[in-house]
């Protein structure tokens, strides 16, 4: 048990709250975790637990595993917990039955700049769409999908080329501190909610393997920005001498002059593809049945022309 008597409870089941998880448990008093149950993963389908549920189980924190929101027997379980505050992040729409339990209230971070990027992906699509800024946002929770009051936005600058995975590593550590301070500020009660303006709202659908196939035929930038937006689940890619390859992290070349779209020329350690206009350059690619690799261990293992197509 921890020194604070405030009691919270936790919702998630990616990594990236992992840090807010471990933050928030050093600071009150993480009761319980609520995560999915174990479900197949990865090539293997082997069952494993989700990253929240590992996290909770190192801290020590009990999990609840529940496979129906609206299941009575998990309201009468979150009910008897007497929790404060519920804390939610990356997990799904809470049902107002659970969102009438806290004594303060439950809120949500959401890693995009709400009203922008509302759904399941907004990672990926500021990304995709070139965001030269991205941010997080916590909220109050309605039964509506991100659609409640902001009480907190943090922003910053994006460095070009990042990928999904790489600014999901920053998100993840980003989103602690806002988290606590979420915390004090409902705690306290001294807070006046931002309305998210309708007219703003923009969203972000979970996005497929199959609308991933990559189009060469499409300026430079923009095929850059597709596939480091969809890097590393669930991957651009294309289907090349008859294999599906990934093509998992990129950036614009330097040289503008035209070419076939598609069409590739590996030379030295580089590995460059024509757009219409531009060129792109490849940084990170996993071949069928192989693991990713940066392009430099792939090219010194390719025995294919140093010339050719990618269609």
């Amino acid at each position: 048990m921890n020194g604070n008597k405030q009691r919270i409870v936790f919702f998630g089941n990616h990594k990236i709250g992992v840090p807010t998880l471990a933050e928030v448990h050093k600071h009150y008093d993480v009761v319980a975790v609520v995560t999915n149950p174990d479900k197949e993963q990865g090539r293997g389908r082997k069952i494993l637990p989700t990253d929240i549920k590992l996290a909770a189980i190192e801290l020590a924190i009990p999990v609840i595993e529940p496979i129906n929101l609206k299941d009575i027997a998990l309201y009468k379980s979150l009910k008897q917990l007497d929790a404060d505050i519920f804390l939610v992040f990356a997990f799904k729409i809470l049902p107002s039955e659970l969102l009438s339990i806290p004594k303060v209230g439950s809120f949500n971070i959401h890693p995009s700049l709400l009203p922008k990027y509302r759904g399941a992906a907004p990672i990926n699509y500021t990304i995709l769409n070139g965001d030269k800024e991205a941010g997080i946002s916590t909220f109050l929770m309605e039964e509506k999908i991100d659609a409640g009051g902001i009480l907190l936005q943090d922003k910053f600058a994006l460095s070009p080329d990042l990928t999904a995975g790489e600014l999901t590593e920053i998100m993840s550590h980003k989103a602690p501190e806002i988290a606590i301070r979420t915390i004090e500020l409902l705690l306290t009660g001294k807070y006046e909610l931002i309305k998210q303006n309708l007219e703003d709202v923009t969203k972000a659908p979970k996005l497929h393997k199959e609308n991933c196939e990559l189009d060469f035929n499409k300026p430079a930038e923009i095929v850059k920005n597709f596939i480091n937006g969809v890097s590393p689940e669930p991957g651009a890619w294309k289907i090349w001498d008859g294999k599906i390859v990934k093509f998992l992290k990129s950036r614009v070349h330097s040289d503008k002059s035209g070419g076939i779209p598609g069409e590739y020329k590996i030379h030295e350690k580089q590995f460059i593809i024509n757009c219409d206009p531009g060129k792109i350059e490849i940084l990170q690619i996993q071949p069928e049945s192989k693991r990713a690799m940066p392009i430099e261990d792939f090219i010194n293992g390719f025995r294919g022309p140093k010339k050719g197509m990618v269609e």
